[in-house]
């Protein structure tokens, strides 16, 4: 037997889909996020899954993981003390930093993660061709280093101006570092991220060494503590954008793994969208936390150039999403001003909402849902009984300063909650120069769902999208994610300075550096697949533009197609052509390979009358009122049921609320589809 198992650790949850490649069946569990020790919930999620699927731990062949745990590092400042070695006089590149005045207000910067104190400049210098202006002072750098090594780093980031160009100097360096100190972790530029752009290039490379080594020794005890379960599984951490890499590459690009949390999610719900035949499609993620919204484009998932963890602008490839601070665990306040707040704080996965009997006690949007009546009694599969009254005290000191009565201060909460989202979704489709009336609606995550129909009625965006298994939507992307890498090399040069072969034999190295790292995971050629991208920009210009290639087309005229192709790209997307030569950034070579197909096997216990998957009706609160509501437990409906709202939809894994005047009915593919009532096709 071979199965396969995705993770994703949330802040508030952890959820795990287990899928049997045998027979289709799946598993799926979503359990209370242990903080202070991660692999604990994951570890025990993993035993409660075998045992009820009654599996051996060794039954599951691959595990793909999708963590914060990158991302909390940083966030709780608890990485390595990095050392940065930079060519002389640029030691304050990363508080110079870089910003852009977006108003009146002061620009912020965000915190150098590397002291004055721990960096040091090295005497040497390239110049943007590659070109050795000044060699690298060995004796010097032998005494910057040692100062370094005594001064306790944990880790050596190396930054070197124009290293993008040429990494030699920075591999001397590296080769230094070992002589004085073999056992020092240390991270080059030109490794880490070959483009241009000094401080984006230093930033990314002090984030890997600042993480680095803490997400290695979290995988480790991980892959440690799976193994004394008896599990020999593969382990591979998900990328932020959509894919996988080996558990023992992270370390070196720790940096991809920090914005991966929405990046299962985005990617399960764009095949969704492509099953489906949607084209223009919100992926809206509700958790605990937050909400992660994205807008799919023909069934693709949306991958940009750059990521923001924190404040710090960090040039990987990820999804190109929005997140917005409003979750299940947001907390509702009245500040001074007596208008009804919901976020930025948050009750977290400790102490947790009130309702969750756990030591919380100020009211949240999930106590709001519960004391609306929109929540069932108990949580994940009847793991969690949720306390009403708690959440009824909560709730009813937010009602008490508002001098309103609870239920209204509950919707208020709701509602506000949801406007936050909306302006969101509204300003992702102005961006991407869409009606949001012409999109449909994904809703995943433990409370996408529960808002969804609520959402869509605010901008018009039908039908909503339910997946089966919505609450762990993630988990079950990253299962199915393709293994990927990427390699980049910058080029900085005019179009009409190249030549097709010159551009052709840069692809074809980099494309046998992809292929090099998917063979090192154990990939055969026959599965490998390659594809190449070019960053080009006018001259004169900051941001680039990224256009697919084929080396089959780099043949006669190919530089001079890209150059036509990008022109006519800007103008569509800009609405002008510059007058201006066009400048190429940046090559890449990207190879994936698929994980293999995951034909999850239908639930064949429905009932023919959807009337037996009623099993109870009670009030809910609807704009105010307490409305007589049926609730319908998932697990018995099938393909064709239709459910009159108002309506609940109870599941494992997630809550689905139908409000009035609209109707669900349950497609092929046992997706719930929410439009207005009569507009079901």
């Amino acid at each position: 037997m071979s199965c396969r198992l995705g993770i994703e650790v949330g802040r508030t949850f952890t959820d795990l889909l287990l899928f049997n490649e045998q027979d289709g069946a799946v598993r799926l569990l979503k359990t209370p996020t242990t903080p202070d020790d991660q692999a604990a919930a994951v570890l025990m999620g993993i035993e409660r899954l075998i045992a009820e699927a009654g599996i051996a731990p060794g039954d599951i062949a691959s595990v793909r993981y999708g963590t914060t745990a990158p991302a909390d590092i940083l966030l709780e400042r608890r990485g390595a003390r990095v050392g940065l070695l930079v060519t002389r006089n640029f030691e304050q590149v990363l508080h110079l930093a870089r910003g852009e005045m977006r108003s009146s207000q002061p620009m912020a910067k965000p915190t150098p993660l590397v002291d004055l104190e721990f960096t040091r400049g090295v005497p040497e210098r390239m110049n943007a061709r590659g070109e050795v202006v000044a060699p690298l002072d060995e004796a010097a750098a032998r005494g910057v280093v040692q100062e370094l090594v005594e001064l306790g780093v944990d880790a050596i980031a190396v930054s070197l101006l124009h290293a993008y160009a040429n990494a030699a100097h920075e591999r001397l360096l590296r080769d230094i570092v070992r002589e004085i100190d073999e056992d020092m972790p240390v991270y080059l530029s030109s490794e880490t991220r070959r483009e241009c752009g000094e401080y984006e290039r230093t930033l990314v490379t002090a984030l890997n060494a600042y993480v680095g080594p803490g997400i290695g020794r979290h995988l480790a005890d991980f892959g440690r503590r799976l193994g004394e379960l008896g599990g020999n599984a593969q382990i591979s951490v998900m990328r932020a954008d959509g894919g996988a890499t080996n558990a023992d590459q992270i370390a070196e690009v720790a940096t991809t793994a920090m914005a991966s949390g929405s990046a299962g999610g985005v990617a399960a719900a764009a095949q969704i969208a492509r099953q489906a035949g949607l084209s223009d499609t919100f992926a809206v993620d509700m958790g605990g936390t937050s909400t992660v919204l994205s807008l799919i484009r023909d069934g693709e998932a949306p991958i940009g150039r750059q990521a923001v963890v924190d404040g710090y602008p960090l040039r990987v490839a990820a999804m190109d999403v929005r997140s917005v601070d409003a979750g299940g665990d947001s907390l509702a306040h009245v500040p001074m001003t007596g208008a009804l707040r919901v976020g930025p704080g948050r009750a977290g996965a400790v102490p947790g909402p009130a309702c969750y009997g756990r030591g919380g006690n100020r009211a949240t949007v999930t106590d709001a849902n519960l004391l609306l009546g929109r929540l069932p009694a108990t949580l994940l599969g009847g793991g969690m009984t949720l306390d009403i009254r708690a959440a009824e005290e909560a709730v009813g000191r937010v009602a008490r300063e508002l001098e309103v009565e609870p239920h209204r201060a509950a919707q208020g909460i709701v509602d506000v909650a949801n406007e936050r989202i909306a302006g969101s979704l509204r300003r992702i489709a102005a961006r991407g120069a869409i009606a949001p009336n012409n999109a449909a609606l994904i809703a995943f995550g433990g409370a996408g769902p529960l808002h969804a129909n609520a959402l869509a009625a605010l901008v018009g965006s039908f039908p909503v999208v339910v997946p089966p298994n919505a609450g762990v939507l993630a988990a079950q992307g990253y299962m199915q994610a393709d293994t990927r890498n990427e390699f980049v090399q910058a080029v900085m040069r005019e179009l009409a300075e190249l030549s097709d072969g010159r551009v052709g034999e840069i692809l074809t190295k980099l494309g046998r550096y992809a292929r090099d790292g998917l063979a090192a995971e154990g990939i055969d050629n026959d599965r490998q697949r390659l594809t190449f991208e070019a960053d080009l920009r006018f001259f004169g210009q900051e941001r680039e533009l990224s256009l697919s290639l084929s080396l089959d087309t780099l043949s006669g005229s190919g530089v001079r197609d890209m150059a036509e192709r990008f022109a006519a790209r800007h103008e569509r997307q800009f609405g002008f052509r510059p007058d201006q030569p066009v400048e190429l950034v940046n090559l890449r070579a990207i190879g994936s390979a698929a994980t293999g197909a995951t034909v999850m096997r239908r639930p064949d216990d429905g009932v023919e009358d959807q009337a037996a998957a009623v099993i109870e009706e009670r009030h809910v609160h609807f704009d105010g009122q307490p409305v007589n509501t049926k609730v319908y437990d998932r697990a018995l409906l099938r393909p064709g049921h239709v459910l009159r709202g108002p309506a609940i939809v109870i599941q494992a894994d997630t809550t689905t609320v139908v409000h009035p005047g609209h109707s669900a009915r349950v497609d092929p593919h046992l997706n719930i589809l929410i439009s207005p009532e009569g507009a079901l096709a």
